[in-house]
């Protein structure tokens, strides 16, 4: 039953999308960490107005080129500009406004002298000790204009973006339902994190990576600690989860004699698929139990968390894995049955290998900058691009 990534991609999605379907309008103070449902347009353009960059005055530019200490430009003011209240009338040639930052830019002008560039000249008339420059003018609409679709479904709505949602004009915003996930650890060995530790035991570092991944895709989760190895311990365990949308365990899913969430599905649920050709990360298991999704990742920390990132997040967001390609800064092996994710760290612009690769090392993925996608059986030289995902 081993499938390839965009089999695994495709069967897990649809498994989700009756869930996703829907969408919601909530208030922007209800939107942060939510997934943007639809693409946003702009109600308006921003700026509204052709403004200022800085205070100081707006004119001419050709009246300025000449302009330096030793031959400033001099200038009559005949105004202000100030947000909220324009100058009502021209620029001529040998005249100046006094502007504000944000301002409107008055008609008749096209460039800006900073204020730390001026001289009070006396009798209504400033001295300009450089060239006034156009760069320091804000043309209506060069940030976004109405119309424009500024931000994407799919998008994890951060600070930033709620901001710019609200500089767009809309005062809710289509998000995607929050799904409640619950999350659940097995094994005899796992125990929590402050527990003594015995000979043999982990911590269960596992909930605690997907928490947050699933936090950072926009989702509710439901944390059901860890279930030892027993097939009443487990069912009850998932049982825990009342309505929960999806479950996400971690370990059980190989081809030991307690690799029970494997077990599990194959008696009392359906099995969507079974191993996926990656590594690390391949034993993972989809699957339905009592008519809820379950995605049983591995219980190797490193292989839980990257199944996560290129199978898990992009069904949670709606969004592709957001790759780049970078210079390989020496050779990458290739697997001939499996696309490899090995964990890479940026060297002189280059990406080199981290030095251990092994599944159970979990430090690796602190310690490197991505993940170096080998496709099955095409290695990667030294010098040639390659493409990968950013930690």
């Amino acid at each position: 039953m081993h499938v390839s990534l965009d089999e695994a991609r495709s069967s897990f999605a649809a498994l989700l999308a009756s869930r996703l379907a829907a969408h919601e309008l909530a208030p922007l103070a209800a939107c942060y960490g939510r997934i943007l449902a639809q693409d946003l347009s702009a109600l308006v353009s921003h700026p509204s107005a052709t403004d200022s960059a800085l205070d100081g005055v707006a004119c001419r530019e050709a009246d300025t080129l000449q302009a330096s200490p030793d031959t400033p430009a001099r200038l009559r003011l005949i105004g202000e500009s100030r947000a909220g209240a324009a100058f009502p009338g021209a620029v001529s040639t040998g005249e100046a406004v006094r502007i504000y930052t944000g301002a409107p830019l008055p008609d008749g002008a096209d460039a800006i002298c900073p204020v730390e560039q001026l001289r009070d000249a006396g009798e209504g008339h400033t001295e300009l000790l450089r060239p006034a420059s156009p760069r320091d003018v804000r043309h209506a609409g060069s940030d976004f204009r109405a119309g424009e679709v500024v931000l994407r479904a799919g998008q994890l709505l951060t600070p930033q973006r709620v901001a710019l949602a609200a500089a767009l004009g809309h005062a809710r915003l289509p998000v995607r339902p929050r799904l409640r996930v619950g999350l659940l650890s097995t094994g005899d060995e796992v125990v929590e994190p402050g527990e003594r530790l015995q000979e043999g035991q982990v911590y269960n570092s596992n909930l605690y990576g997907l928490l947050g991944l699933v936090q950072q895709s926009g989702h509710e989760t439901l944390m059901l600690g860890s279930a030892p190895d027993s097939p009443r311990a487990l069912s009850q365990a998932l049982e825990r989860a009342g309505g929960a949308d999806l479950l996400l365990t971690s370990g059980g899913v190989s081809m030991g004699r307690y690799d029970l969430v494997r077990d599990l599905l194959i008696e009392d649920g359906e099995v969507a698929f079974w191993k996926v050709r990656m590594r690390p990360g391949g034993p993972a298991l989809c699957g339905s139990w009592r008519g809820t999704p379950l995605f049983g990742l591995p219980g190797n920390p490193v292989s839980a968390l990257v199944v996560f990132e290129v199978l898990v997040r992009p069904a949670l967001t709606g969004l592709p894995t957001r790759t780049v390609r970078l210079r390989a800064g020496e050779n990458f092996r290739a697997l001939p049955d499996k696309t490899a994710f090995w964990r890479g760290v940026l060297r002189e612009g280059a990406v080199v290998e981290y030095p251990k690769q092994a599944s159970s090392v979990l430090r690796s993925l602190s310690e490197s900058d991505v993940l170096v996608i080998v496709p099955e059986g095409q290695p990667v030289r030294a010098g040639e691009e390659v493409e990968v995902m950013l930690s």
